[in-house]
């Protein structure tokens, strides 16, 4: 049974950092394309970083030279670290695994607020 389990949301204020991580049971991160993706409410779930099984990596322009996403193949967990964040990066954070099927955790809140 394959699970994502993210952590590391909160409150942060904006211009403030968050670093968010994803532990993986059942698959294995390293080979296969990882990411992270947002949904605020009201809005549809988009992709804010992508890793692909070689580690090259992809960023939208919303949050690329802010956003980091990064891999412990030795703990099987993937991280996004988020610098000067913003109100408008506030939404539900999930991991997501593409190995064959898709895999989804249940996400993780970010707010950045004053």
């Amino acid at each position: 049974q394959v699970q994502l389990v993210e952590s590391g949301g909160g409150l942060v204020q904006p211009g403030g950092s968050l670093r968010l991580s994803c532990a993986a049971s059942g698959v294995i991160f390293s080979g296969n394309v990882v990411g992270w993706y947002r949904q605020a409410p009201g809005k549809e779930r988009e992709l804010v970083a992508q890793m692909a099984s070689r580690g090259s990596t992809n960023y939208p322009d919303s949050v690329k030279g802010r956003f980091t996403i990064s891999r412990d193949s030795v703990k099987n967990t993937v991280y996004l670290q988020m610098n000067s964040l913003k109100p408008e990066d506030t939404a539900v954070y999930y991991c997501n695994c593409r190995a064959g099927l898709q895999y989804w955790g249940k996400g993780t809140l970010v707010t950045v607020s004053s």
